[in-house]
């Protein structure tokens, strides 16, 4: 079959198209194509190949102190499980990476045992939002699952093999990404068998038969049976080419990460290890002693509370996490990567009503979080439902500052109304906004010389003590990140290399914008692209004939461009050729 017939193949949408017009012709509006989901275009692909690993710009060469450091500047607590997930995690892909580097196919790499993980913790512990973030640092596809969606097949619920399905179509249907990627399920305890029992029972027991190979390895079909677009795209494809094909996914390099709460399962550990005590050794009674008693877990413990041997044997590494405590909800909201708070004052900004929390009114928000017993998930909610009020009466009002402070905490609605009946009150959160924005900008500016002063030094921004102040300053004015607020500095010295070689290029001069000049020029507004271009193109004009001047003169050295250079450029020029000429 010619290359010609191979490219002319009709995509999914234009076959799907075809076909519904062709049903609608021959029985009317009544018959229409539904899309079953995700579906893999057409590319040629020989039939049953795998796509192999291009440049997927996957950061594969970290090492696991650097993910812990990375870890540590938004997980509060968890320091073994970040410890345990950085160092397998690191392990997994950076020998994905030598392997591939020495060309060593799996058949060459006998008895590997793949790094999957098992999390073990109370609800908002952090397990979610720790494997997330790894993902993103390492740029690899993400899918999360819940374990009682699925069953084993033949039987009502979910295919796992979805979960590989889903990582694809994660990974924008680039079956060379997703074969790289990380799969999580979520409350794998709830599909523990237990002896005795049947009905629910048995599909547990069946759900871990049937994750059994794709932890381990095996091909995944990403077309399914019941999906009719798919099957029609098929057989047009068989039609133009006379080939079947099929098309795979390897799952020897996708991660597994499980976790569940496993309640219950401290009392079983504490048995085993109590066994041999003459007499009843007693219930576990503290939050400590489950704790003690979860990290002693083994295998034979996760078999006892209802998990096949198989099943446990594919998650060799295992992690507990604490639960959090007052102080460590409050430690996380005071967080300056808090994602939490940023929306929040978000929410608020989009009214123009600045918004700020003092630490006290954390520590209460901590205070009423703790008591629903659900970690951190419960902050969301006490955020929420404390602001509430004030999110939806200020916008119709002229209030334009909002400090959150424990008494509000308190009693919202109360608070409410003094705010609109005095303006003494209003004049209260105004300058109290002030006193908070102070403290955060300082907590801010801390963060950053402690964690950023490398990654600043090395993408150019230099990080003194006058540049990270302004870069506080600005994280919390437009309230970003402080990665969003590096990145964007580094844009923004960037342009300004940029525009040294533009002056350059124009005008036959070198110049170099001093320390000052850049920071004369971070702290103008707007803070952007735009708004550099017109300070430079401000001097640009006003330098242009002066510098040619310095040219024609033999003037080959460096112009230092300062900050009074950029408030005045022809004030600065003048002097600059009238100094040169006396030379």
């Amino acid at each position: 079959m010619s290359d010609k017939s191979q490219t002319n193949l009709p995509d999914q949408k234009a076959l799907e198209k075809e076909i519904g017009d062709y049903l609608s012709h021959k029985y009317g509006d009544r018959i229409k194509i539904v899309s079953a989901g995700m579906f893999p275009q057409l590319d040629g692909e020989a039939d049953g190949q795998q796509a192999e690993n291009g440049e997927a710009g996957f950061n594969f060469d970290l090492k696991p102190e650097e993910l812990v450091a990375y870890l540590d500047e938004y997980v509060i607590k968890q320091d073994w499980a970040k410890a345990v997930l950085s160092t397998k995690i690191c392990t997994h892909f950076n020998r994905i990476r030598f392997l591939e580097e020495k060309n060593r196919f799996p058949s060459q790499a006998n008895g590997r045992v793949k790094n999957n993980i098992l999390l073990i913790g109370p609800t908002g512990a952090g397990k979610t939002f720790m494997v997330k973030l790894i993902a993103d640092l390492l740029g690899v596809p993400f899918v999360k699952g819940d374990a009682t969606k699925f069953s084993e097949t033949g039987y009502v619920g979910g295919d796992v093999e979805d979960l590989v399905r889903d990582l694809v179509r994660a990974a924008d249907d680039d079956i060379s990404r997703a074969q790289y990627g990380i799969i999580y399920v979520d409350e794998i305890d709830k599909i523990a068998h237990h002896p005795g029992r049947s009905g629910l029972d048995v599909s547990r027991s069946g759900v871990q038969r049937a994750l059994l190979k794709p932890m381990e390895e095996t091909e995944v079909d990403l077309k399914v049976p019941h999906d009719m677009v798919s099957q029609l795209e098929a057989m047009e494809h068989f039609r133009l080419t006379g080939k079947r094909k099929k098309k795979l996914i390897n799952t020897k390099n996708i991660l597994f990460i499980m976790s569940g709460a496993f309640d219950g399962l401290e009392e079983i550990v504490h048995r085993r290890r109590h066994k041999k005590t003459i007499g009843f050794a007693g219930r576990l009674t503290s939050a400590k002693a489950n704790q003690e008693s979860l990290i002693q877990a083994r295998a034979e413990d996760l078999v006892e509370f209802g998990f096949e041997n198989e099943f446990i044997g594919r998650l060799p590494i295992t992690a507990v996490l604490e639960p959090l405590t007052v102080a460590d909800l409050s430690a996380i909201l005071k967080n300056v990567n808090s994602s939490l708070l940023l929306a929040k004052r978000q929410d608020f900004m989009v009214y123009g009503i600045k918004l700020a929390f003092e630490d006290e009114a954390l520590s209460a928000l901590a205070s009423l979080a703790a008591k629903q017993k659900t970690g951190a998930r419960a902050l969301v909610s006490v955020v929420e439902n404390t602001l509430l009020p004030f999110e939806k009466k200020l916008p119709s009002t002229n209030i334009k500052f909002l400090t959150v402070t424990a008494r509000m905490v308190a009693d919202p609605e109360k608070e409410l109304q003094h705010l609109l009946k005095s303006s003494k009150r209003r004049e209260f959160h105004r300058r109290h906004f002030e006193q908070v924005r102070k403290k955060q900008t300082a907590r801010l500016a801390k963060f950053f010389r402690a964690k950023k002063s490398g990654w600043l030094r090395d993408n150019g921004v230099g990080p003194t003590k006058a540049r990270i102040s302004l870069l506080a300053s600005y994280a919390f004015a437009e309230n970003i990140s402080p990665n969003e607020a590096c990145e964007d500095f580094a844009g923004l010295v960037g342009h300004l290399s940029n525009w040294q070689e533009k002056i350059f290029k124009q005008c036959g001069s070198r110049v170099r914008f001093t320390t000052e000049a850049v920071d004369y020029c971070l702290d103008q507004e707007p803070k952007s692209p735009g708004g550099l271009d017109i300070i430079c193109a401000k001097l640009l004009k006003a330098m242009e004939y002066g510098l040619s001047l310095l040219e024609h003169e033999g003037h080959e050295h460096e112009i230092a461009i300062t900050s009074a250079a950029l408030r005045d450029p022809e004030k600065f020029i003048n002097e600059l050729v009238e100094k040169q000429m006396k030379l």
